[in-house]
């Protein structure tokens, strides 16, 4: 089954509920004050771009960008559907958005995730795209909790 991506506008109902999920998992799964997970209105925001991913008609994950400057930008709100989990959905949504930051020029793309089993495959996804841990970025504080990677970008030839 094949995986359709676009960019989302974040008005159809089912994409709101699955972003309430991703809410609601980090602050489950997260210590208070660690919870950096953006709402409707941080992805509406100003230097932002939301995608969807589809699979037969329903919507599988959601992830964003935020430009940052300086040709850098940060992954934000990467969530697949529970009935899409181990499908590519995530790694459909990873690659694409690492495309489109290389054809932006962008040269660094960043990411604050957390520790534990439940950041555990997120990580490991991460990892095989070459995201490597690094300093803290953007205006966040490390903690005991958090975590930061980094993926530094070639130019498109």
């Amino acid at each position: 089954m094949t995986i359709r991506i676009r960019e989302d506008d974040l008005t159809d109902a089912a994409v709101q509920a699955l972003l309430a999920l991703h809410l609601a998992g980090m602050q489950a799964g997260s210590p208070a004050g660690h919870v950096f997970a953006l709402d409707l209105s941080g992805l509406r925001a100003p230097g932002m771009t939301v995608w969807t991913a589809w699979r037969d008609g329903r919507v599988a994950g959601i992830a964003a960008m935020k430009r940052l400057g300086a040709g850098a930008a940060e992954l934000k709100s990467m969530r697949t559907h529970p009935e899409a989990l181990r499908r590519g959905v995530a790694a459909a949504l990873l690659d694409h958005i690492i495309r489109v930051a290389r054809a932006e020029g962008l040269t660094r793309l960043s990411l604050e995730t957390g520790s534990g089993e439940a950041f555990e495959p997120a990580l490991a996804l991460y990892a095989s795209r070459g995201f490597a841990s690094g300093e803290a970025f953007g205006g966040y504080v490390a903690s005991a909790f958090n975590q930061f990677r980094h993926l530094e970008l070639a130019p498109l030839r």
